[in-house]
């Protein structure tokens, strides 16, 4: 076995080394470099599919200073959550695009939106260019601090939950709603809010019951006394709650819950995605995903991103893809439809 060992170490060595070679090889030829010169002349601009003091903006803040130093020019931060970011996704798409955006934005919304055929969809997860997965979080379930509510089983006793959102497929709405349909739960996601963090004030205020959301976000919200948390939605602990059981380990779970959770659980961890439009130049893509994956994978990256507890789980572009493009292709029609009818319709009142 020690023999063994010493082989494949040293061959993955040899493959490190090749891989190495490559990358340097490709980082000189003439199209990265002008790539790499045109970036210094064209500022870019980082759309965060989130409003201010949301998660989506606080991660846009937290990278835009390693990107502009990467590329060597100013890197702006554009708050555009109008619809989880799904305005912004269409406009990018559709837009004669240079280069000059990139957004980041909630996987799971951009993938159920296209799943569902949404007429407002403009645009194909098949055809745009990903560029990384950023963070993968738990999503839990919050409530005012001072609420009777301990569990889900005392959030079903209310006569109706009150969910705020901002859209219709945002992860707070239709988490939300697939959670209210696994347990039998009378609710209305309220939609109208510009950020998680505007829904998790509405918590604070009695204004709504409950809020669902990643844990990244939670933990914001929980730390300064406006939330507590209730459960979590997810296969794994969170880290910022880490002696709460995941609603997979409580156990209990029938046929039914078991389903929507899973899909669920799927939709969740497509994370935090950054993305570009299919309609820039292959080099300055190329280009652009390798300056996201170098910040993305830097130690001293990783570290603030922990210091401000804001993770850091890198999933290359060609995972994050496979991953995206599975759930929009991997569901039956019969299931497809279900889910379509909680998330878009038995649970949704209007805008405030």
């Amino acid at each position: 076995m020690a023999g063994l060992s010493k082989l494949i170490s040293k061959s993955c060595q040899a493959i490190c080394f090749l891989i190495a070679g490559a990358s340097n090889a490709m980082a000189q030829t003439p199209g990265s470099a002008d790539a790499s010169a045109y970036y210094k002349t064209h500022p870019l601009r980082f759309i965060a599919g989130g409003g201010p003091g949301g998660g989506y903006d606080n991660y846009a803040r937290l990278l835009a200073p390693y990107f502009s130093n990467e590329l060597g020019n100013t890197v702006i931060v554009d708050n555009q959550g109008a619809v989880g970011g799904l305005i912004a996704l269409n406009r990018m798409y559709a837009t004669e695009n240079d280069g000059q955006q990139i957004i980041i934005m909630n996987g799971g919304a951009a993938v159920m939106s296209q799943l569902f055929e949404l007429k407002t969809v403009q645009y194909d997860l098949a055809k745009i260019n990903f560029l990384a997965t950023v963070s993968q979080s738990p999503w839990v379930v919050l409530v005012e601090p001072k609420s009777p509510v301990k569990s889900l089983a005392d959030l079903k006793s209310l006569d109706v939950v009150r969910w705020p959102a901002t859209g219709p497929i945002d992860g707070l709405s239709d988490g939300a709603s697939m959670l209210c349909e696994a347990f039998v739960m009378k609710c209305r996601a309220v939609l109208g809010y510009r950020s998680s963090n505007e829904g998790s004030l509405a918590i604070a205020r009695n204004e709504m019951d409950a809020l669902y959301v990643s844990d990244t976000s939670a933990n914001n919200y929980i730390k300064s006394g406006q939330n507590r948390a209730i459960a979590v939605i997810a296969r794994a602990r969170s880290r910022f709650l880490p002696e709460m059981p995941t609603i997979f380990e409580q156990g209990g779970l029938n046929e039914s819950q078991t389903w929507w959770m899973n899909a669920r659980a799927d939709i969740d961890a497509l994370g935090r995605i950054i993305m570009m439009s299919p309609k820039v130049p292959p080099e300055r893509v190329a280009f652009v995903r390798s300056v996201v994956r170098k910040v993305l994978t830097n130690p001293a990256v990783i570290a603030e991103g922990a210091r401000l507890e804001r993770y850091i789980d890198f999933q290359s572009p060609e995972v994050t893809r496979e991953r995206a493009l599975g759930l929009i292709n991997g569901m039956s029609a019969e299931r497809k439809a279900t889910l379509q009818d909680v998330v878009m319709k038995k649970f949704l009142i209007g805008a405030q």
